[in-house]
């Protein structure tokens, strides 16, 4: 039996503008840079102050700084004062972007060039092929190399994908002989390999010399692949009854040979080049009794002066009193919207700002002497909830002000996010920064006999005796962390 009854829920929901003002937050100065951009174009009551306007008007502009380097931005403008008294309501619109909106990523500029199959193409239709199912094949070899130039998929799988989407019924061994007698053969050597062996073979090869080294180095790659990938270096020597010497010259060889022969090509779609442009500025200046002093600013890009705009402001107080007129009565509402949605976004600028110039203020607080040094021995133990708890705002808030944002010392440009680490305790009870341990890490495999690299029971030994007692389970973490491969790995002669 159907029922009505009422029921009361109590609920949190984001509001559009706490939802614009977190991706506000989260954007680094060159992601704000256009954002802001693409807001002013869209939004015409919204206006950017010039430096010559701010140099020469700035007190009526109403602008102020509540911290050096921070600019505060006038919004004492309200909007209802300019509408009549039977206007019907209406909500304000304060984002020109639904929640769903996808966020665009552009954390680098992009850049288009040829890429690795279009150089591939150019060659291969160059090339002379009697029979035009050849020609096929290969173009379809080709459309299957990943970025790094290997074709990584069975030839089976090629050959029934030809059959059902190019309507060529061929073979494995047709496959192959096409493979290898036209697009290995193109340019840049090893591209159409199918594994990393056959990859360094086919450039080795490539070298047509009299050079001891170099058929050396052929041979190994073909014969002792398994022994030179694990640096079994006396069973080579002993395979070949050669000096340590010849070896060095052959695994010199081998060295300039390049694993992935694609590299140098733009990905089949776009290649990302990185632009770091610094969202804060940290300055060493000498403050009482000649101590340094550590001083946080935002970057000026990051600090725009902005305003409402007077023109429409004046254009909404005409079309506002005017009564009688349903035309303009329906401009005044539009222009309202767009009064409205500048004002709260100078307020979300304003509290970007001092969101970001609060969190930075308290990282530096905590972190004042390595950034006087520079030395990362120096770094504190670090988490989310230690700046969440100087700041008051939520471990959230803090993650999206440091993720991919950068600030500019005196030491260098360094990503926030380098900053934070956990914390272990020495043998003298006091707390380090796992940072500092991974840097004595890499120090003591720097410092190593790399004719006998340290285990990761010896690096426990040496750690231990710097006073960080640590299981070699989490030397062996650190390890894999810091891209740093197994003792046998980092052998050499």
């Amino acid at each position: 039996m159907l029922k009505q009854h009422l029921q009361m829920k109590l609920g949190q929901k984001l509001a559009p503008q706490q939802i614009q003002l977190m991706k506000l937050i989260q954007l680094h100065t060159l992601e704000f840079e256009q954002e802001l951009e693409k807001e002013l174009e869209e939004n015409p009551a919204l206006e950017k102050v010039s430096e010559n306007e701010k140099e020469e008007n700035i007190d009526d502009l109403g602008n102020d700084y509540e911290e050096e380097g921070n600019e505060s931005i006038d919004t004492d403008f309200d909007v209802d004062e300019y509408l009549y008294d039977d206007e019907p309501s209406y909500k304000t619109s304060t984002s020109n972007y639904s929640p769903d909106d996808e966020e665009f990523d552009s954390q680098s500029l992009l850049t288009e060039g040829q890429t690795l199959y279009d150089y591939l193409m150019e060659q291969i239709n160059l090339v002379h092929i009697a029979d035009p199912d050849d020609l096929k094949i290969a173009e379809y070899i080709i459309g299957n190399l990943d970025n790094d130039g290997y074709l990584r998929r069975e030839l089976k799988s090629i050959v029934d994908d030809l059959a059902f989407s190019q309507g060529i019924y061929t073979s494995v061994d047709k496959v192959k002989m096409v493979l290898e007698n036209y697009v290995q053969k193109l340019d840049p050597p090893g591209v159409g390999a199918r594994n990393l062996q056959e990859c360094l073979l086919l450039q080795i090869e490539k070298k047509v010399s009299a050079n001891k080294a170099v058929v050396l180095a052929a041979n190994i790659l073909k014969n002792q692949f398994d022994a030179l990938t694990n640096k079994h270096y006396n069973k080579i020597i002993q395979k070949y009854d050669i000096e340590e010497e010849d070896l060095k010259d052959a695994l010199e060889e081998i060295s300039h040979l390049s694993p992935k022969v694609g590299g140098n090509f733009d990905t089949q779609t776009i290649t990302l080049n990185q632009e770091i442009i610094p969202d804060f500025v940290i300055q060493i200046r000498e403050g009482k009794k000649g101590k340094p002093e550590v001083l946080a600013m935002l970057n000026s890009k990051n600090a725009p002066t902005l305003r409402v705009s007077d023109e429409y402001k004046d254009i909404l107080s005409t079309y506002s009193h005017d009564k009688k007129s349903a035309e303009h009565k329906q401009a005044a509402l539009f222009i309202k919207q767009k009064l409205d949605a500048a004002k709260w976004y100078i307020d979300a600028i304003n509290q970007r700002q001092n969101t970001l110039l609060k969190t930075i203020t308290a990282i530096v607080k905590m972190q004042k002497d390595f950034f006087i040094s520079g030395d990362e021995k120096s770094l504190k133990p670090m988490i989310l909830k230690d700046i969440a708890e100087e700041t008051g705002f939520d471990i959230s808030t803090i993650s999206r002000v440091v993720k991919s944002k950068y600030a500019d010392t005196p030491n260098g440009i360094i990503l926030l996010k380098d900053l934070f680490s956990d914390s272990l305790t020495n043998d003298d009870g006091e707390e380090v920064s796992t940072k500092e341990i991974k840097t004595f890490l890499q120090e003591a495999i720097g410092n190593e006999n790399k004719r006998k690299p340290l285990t990761d029971d010896a690096l426990v030994v040496v750690l231990k005796e710097k006073g960080y007692n640590i299981a070699r389970r989490t030397i062996a973490k650190y390890r894999e962390q810091l891209n740093i491969p197994v003792a046998r790995l980092r052998k050499e002669l």
